[in-house]
């Protein structure tokens, strides 16, 4: 397989294409650092303006999608100490927590100061959409450039639950803790509305509705949260404006009682889910669902090219995904 030899796009991405010198059309087209740090700053500034706008308006001024992993964690400090937002941790636990994850979760909120929703779903209907994911991909390929087929699933019950809670307790904004890598710039800022809330709901709702019927539904908007009267929140993605620095983080997190959890894969700090989830989707695609992630942060200067193969090479723990397998009841071979 050829892969770029500035960043780790492979020639099997879909749209990749390598030059005879070996660059990827992404990294021909890259804007320089200068830029970057130009648009970094303009979206800062959106940011710190939006926050003097809403700060203080209401019981919450943010709700943020927490995982308890390395990134999500820091953007955790970030709005409270950066910014002095009231957040509402929103835990979603969709049945593979690694051990640490919880006590993490624990020490960071009690540390920070924060309320927190831990939401589980019935395990027996999300063990009923992994199992599906596993078999075959339910949503169109484009949706499955960045990640797998069942990251894919918890993100969008994650994303429609908390925007369910923002909602209806009028929160203004939903923060993610995506690194630079994963939220582009450009969309690292975005004001919901119910149009395209409801575009990209159906985008995930009629998939899963299609295995599970109305079980899906307490997990995503009803028509009553589409009324005229409510203002939809804004998407904030703070890392990809801000200084993102992995050593930072860790080190930041460690002071808030953060443990980097040992039964994890490269590429997470709190699901052993994920280790399943890009076997099967390097099975059924032929490429990593991190490597675009991975190449971005290459590309823009956060991350060394050689430890970011190192984080896409890297193969399964074959007791992780030997245990999910079995939770899930399916033939991981």
């Amino acid at each position: 397989m050829r892969r770029c030899v500035k960043c780790v796009l492979p020639e099997t991405f879909p749209g990749v294409t390598i030059n005879v010198d070996g660059i990827c059309n992404h990294c021909a087209k890259a804007k320089s650092a200068r830029e970057i740090d130009g648009v970094k700053q303009d979206y800062k500034g959106r940011f710190d303006g939006l926050v003097e706008q809403y700060r203080g308006k209401g019981a919450y001024d943010a709700i943020m999608c927490y995982s308890g992993g390395k990134d999500s964690t820091f953007t955790l400090a970030v709005l409270r100490e950066q910014y002095d937002l009231r957040v509402l941790a929103f835990v979603f636990d969709n049945g593979f927590m690694s051990a640490q994850t919880p006590a993490n979760i624990a020490k960071v909120a009690e540390h920070l100061g924060l309320d927190t929703i831990l939401f589980k779903p019935r395990f027996d209907m999300m063990k009923r959409l992994f199992r599906e994911c596993a078999r075959r991909s339910i949503y169109p390929a484009k949706t499955l450039e960045r990640a797998s087929t069942i990251c894919t699933t918890c993100m969008g019950l994650l994303k429609f639950s908390a925007l369910r809670v923002a909602l209806e307790k009028r929160i203004p904004f939903i923060a993610y803790g995506w690194s630079p890598g994963q939220a582009p710039i450009r969309s690292s800022i975005m004001k919901n509305n119910p149009q395209m809330a409801k575009s990209m709901q159906k985008g995930i709702f009629d998939p899963l509705y299609k295995l599970v019927g109305e079980e899906i539904r307490p997990y995503f908007l009803a028509d009553e949260h589409f009324a005229s009267d409510r203002e939809f929140p804004y998407n904030v993605s703070p890392l990809a404006f801000l200084d993102y620095d992995e050593h930072a983080i860790i080190e930041k997190n460690a002071a808030l009682g953060w443990v980097p959890p040992t039964d994890t894969d490269a590429n997470s700090t709190n699901c052993l889910l994920n280790s399943f989830g890009n076997m099967v989707h390097k099975r059924q695609f032929n490429f990593h669902p991190y490597v675009f992630e991975m190449s971005n942060l290459v590309r823009e200067g956060y991350l060394d090219r050689e430890a970011a193969l190192k984080k896409i090479t890297e193969p399964e723990d074959t007791d992780t995904v030997a245990y999910v397998a079995e939770r899930l009841e399916l033939d991981n071979a």
